[in-house]
C-alpha cells in the first residue's frame, strides 16, 4: 500500500521540483503563467472533466455529503483561526478544498476499483464547483467579488457549462471537447510547476506552517467525517471513500487562487507543498481505517 500511496505522489513532487530548478536557474515570472492556467487551461480542464460525466439523482446523498466536507471544515476554521491568530482567508480554504483530482481518483481507483471511480470523479465535481465559487467569493475583498462577476470568471463558467451539458445530456461537438481537452491536460504540471517555483521562498518556518496544516487537516476532517457517519447514511464503498477525502492535503489550485488575490501565498504553497508532503505518513493510516469499516 505505501508503494502505491508513493508511485501516485511521486509525479507530483517530481514536477513540483522541476519547477524549483527552472526558478533556481532562470528566476522567471510566473505570475502571467498563472493568470493564463487559473483563466484558460484549469477552466478547459473542468470543462473536459465534467461533460463526460452524467449526473445520477440516486447520488444525492453522496453530494450532501461531499458539501458537507468542503464546508465544515470552513465553519470549524473560523475560530481555531480566532484563537490562533492566523489569517481565515489563507487557512481556510485549504482545509477545505483538498486534492480530489489528481491525487483522490487514481487513489480511490487503486484502493477500492473501478466502482469508485464514478463516485471519486462526482467528489471531484463538487470540491471544483465550490471552489469555483465559494473558495473565490471566500478569497475575494467583499466589495470586488459581486455575483455578476462571478458568473464571468471563466472557472465559474466552465464549471456551471460543463454541468448544464450533463444535466441535460447534451452532446458536446467532439471537436470541441477535444480542444478543451488538450489545452485542460497543460493545466495541472503547471500548477505544480509554478508551485515548485515557490520553493525558493521556503524557509524553516514553511515546515511549521505544514505541520500546523496536516494537523488542522487530520482534525477539522475528523470531526467532519463523524457527522458524516453519524447523519448522512451512504453505502459502505462511499462512507470508506468519505474518510480519505475528509483528510487528503491541500489541492494544488489553492495556491493559485491565493496567489491571485494576493493572500499570504508564499504561506499557502507551504501548506500544499509539506500537506502534501506528509500524506506519505497520513495516508497509509487513513487507507488503513478505511478498510477496516
Amino acid at each position: 500500500m505505501l508503494e502505491k500511496v508513493i508511485g501516485i505522489l511521486f509525479p507530483v513532487f517530481a514536477i513540483a521540483f522541476v519547477g524549483f530548478i527552472v526558478s533556481r536557474a532562470f528566476n522567471p515570472d510566473f505570475k502571467p503563467i498563472n493568470r493564463i492556467n487559473i483563466d484558460v487551461f484549469v477552466p478547459a480542464l473542468i470543462f473536459s472533466s465534467l461533460t463526460t460525466m452524467k449526473i445520477d439523482v440516486s447520488q444525492l446523498t453522496m453530494l450532501l455529503a461531499a458539501v458537507v466536507a468542503v464546508v465544515l471544515p470552513g465553519i470549524i476554521m473560523y475560530p481555531l483561526c480566532k484563537l490562533n491568530n492566523i489569517t481565515f482567508k489563507a487557512w481556510a480554504p485549504p482545509q477545505m478544498f483538498r486534492n480530489s483530482g489528481n491525487l483522490a481518483i487514481p487513489l480511490f481507483a487503486y484502493t477500492f476499483g473501478d466502482s469508485a471511480i464514478s463516485s471519486a470523479v462526482l467528489l471531484f465535481v463538487v470540491s471544483a464547483t465550490l471552489h469555483t465559487s465559494l473558495g473565490m467569493a471566500l478569497l475575494s475583498d467583499k466589495g470586488n467579488l459581486s455575483l455578476k462577476q462571478l458568473f464571468k470568471t471563466p472557472l465559474f463558467f466552465a464549471t456551471f457549462a460543463a454541468l448544464a451539458f450533463s444535466f441535460f445530456d447534451v452532446p458536446v461537438w467532439m471537436p470541441l471537447y477535444e480542444a478543451t481537452s488538450l489545452l485542460g491536460q497543460a493545466a495541472v504540471p503547471v500548477m505544480l510547476l509554478s508551485l515548485g517555483s515557490q520553493m525558493i521562498n521556503l524557509r524553516v518556518s514553511g515546515l511549521r506552517i505544514g505541520i500546523l496544516t496536516t494537523l488542522f487537516s487530520l482534525g477539522t476532517g475528523a470531526i467532519t467525517f463523524s457527522v458524516i457517519y453519524f447523519f448522512i447514511p451512504l453505502p459502505q464503498l462511499q462512507m470508506q471513500m468519505m474518510v480519505l477525502f475528509t483528510m487528503l492535503p491541500p489541492a494544488v489550485m489553492n495556491y493559485l487562487f491565493a496567489e491571485k488575490y494576493n493572500v499570504e501565498p508564499a504561506n499557502v504553497a507551504s501548506m500544499v507543498l509539506f500537506g502534501n508532503f506528509f500524506s506519505i505518513i497520513t495516508l497509509p493510516m487513513l487507507l488503513w481505517v478505511a478498510l477496516a469499516i
